[in-house]
């Protein structure tokens, strides 16, 4: 399978606040009310064709609970992206973002883009967490932010795409190095022939 990028990305959150469900509506465009907990990591996987380049996303979806932090650590250090999912109706998983958000810039690498996922928000008679505390926290802690459902696939393609297109931006802009071993990202022959025709146009 041939591909310009490989980004790996990791979903982190409390339990509960429909992690596993994201990932099973952005692979699989179906959703389920019984999903179980997880279990340690979860993986999946998906090809992306964005501003002419292909992108092969592998997705680690991560278990919330405090057991499992010590094995979901270690998947922070070689992504490219995070979700910051919380759950609209329950308070708890939005004060406890600073926790997650602290452990994601401790362990992974300084160049990481973090999207902050809003979740649930076809609960919208149980909301507890308004646009604007939302919009709020996205500013002060400097990262992007996207309401979804992943029930109804409310803007759960943008939630992952989005923190993609910047990463590529970013590469674009030289402010990521594709080549560094930290940096979530893999370069595949698709890429490595394109560089090599850019740098004959230049020669």
């Amino acid at each position: 399978m041939s591909y310009n990028f490989l980004f790996k990305c990791i979903i982190i959150g409390d339990t509960g606040v429909g992690k596993s469900c994201l990932l099973l509506q952005f692979t699989d465009n179906r959703f389920r009310n019984d999903h179980d907990l997880t279990i340690g990591v979860e993986f999946g996987a998906k090809r992306l064709t964005i501003n002419e380049k292909i992108i092969h996303l592998q997705i680690w979806d991560t278990a919330g609970q405090e057991s499992f932090r010590s094995i979901t650590r270690g998947y922070y250090r070689g992504a490219a992206v995070a979700l910051l999912t919380f759950d609209v109706t329950r308070k708890d998983t939005f004060i406890n973002l600073s926790k997650w958000l602290e452990e994601t810039k401790l362990n992974g690498n300084p160049n990481m883009v973090i999207i902050l996922v809003a979740n649930k928000v076809d609960l919208e008679s149980h909301r507890v967490i308004s646009q604007d505390d939302i919009e709020n926290f996205a500013i002060q802690n400097k990262i992007m932010f996207i309401e979804t459902s992943a029930k109804t696939a409310l803007n759960v393609n943008e939630a992952f795409i989005n923190p993609v297109k910047e990463v590529l931006n970013r590469i674009e802009n030289r402010e990521i190095d594709p080549q560094s071993t930290s940096a979530g990202i893999k370069i595949g022959k698709e890429g490595n022939n394109q560089n090599r025709r850019g740098l004959c146009c230049k020669s």
